[in-house]
């Protein structure tokens, strides 16, 4: 197997990012695409008591353990298979199960500080920004913790106003400027999908 392709994913949350993996991903064989969530690194926090943990600034690059990512994305490259962690939102702490996650030549690597880190950054062979409007944003972030999450439109609202928009415009939005390709508004952007998916056929060529 030559060296895999990394493609990073990146934009602010709700920007439809997510929907842009899953679409390149899932149009793809498994035994050539294989793809890694940055929110799956967030620090593990056994440590803390649940009082302290709930107080996480989710958006804030300390959070993420980008350590291990960039360990596991170099073991990735090296056709090293990974345990890939995984993270519960409920109890706001990394949970005892992990995924094994086999060396593909495309390795999708999607999340809202993927260009913050420079050592991913510099990992990266194909740097996509997803830029969606912050109302648009806003309410799908809003749909989503309440549906997924069983967040209040209350603590939604909150959260976004105090830590998720000036996170955003602190340290995602000027990742922007690192980005290969900036594609706007999201998962349906169409055209931009099918321009990356033909990007990937031409790889696996």
């Amino acid at each position: 197997m030559s060296k895999p392709i990394l493609i990073g994913i990146t934009g602010g949350t709700g920007s439809g990012k997510s929907t842009i993996a899953d679409a390149l991903y899932t149009n793809f064989p498994k035994e050539c695409i294989t793809m890694i969530q940055q929110d799956m690194y967030y620090k593990d926090q056994s440590h803390l008591s649940m009082e302290e943990r709930v107080k996480t600034n989710y958006d804030h690059p300390m959070a993420f353990d980008n350590d291990l990512l960039v360990e596991h994305l170099k073991k990735l490259i090296n056709g090293e298979a990974i345990e890939k962690p995984s993270y519960d939102f409920t109890v706001h702490n990394r949970a005892k199960e992990t995924t094994l996650v086999e060396s593909r030549d495309i390795i999708l690597v999607e999340g809202i500080l993927i260009l913050e880190d420079e050592r991913i950054r510099d990992l990266l062979d194909i740097k996509v920004y997803v830029d969606t409007d912050a109302d648009i944003r806003i309410l799908r972030r809003l749909v989503r913790d309440r549906n997924e999450r069983g967040r209040t439109i209350e603590s939604v609202v909150d959260q976004y106003l105090n830590i998720v928009r000036p996170m955003h415009m602190q340290f995602t939005e000027p990742t922007k400027k690192y980005a290969d390709i900036i594609v706007p508004e999201g998962g349906h952007n169409y055209v931009a999908i099918d321009i990356l998916m033909a990007k990937i056929r031409d790889i696996l060529k």
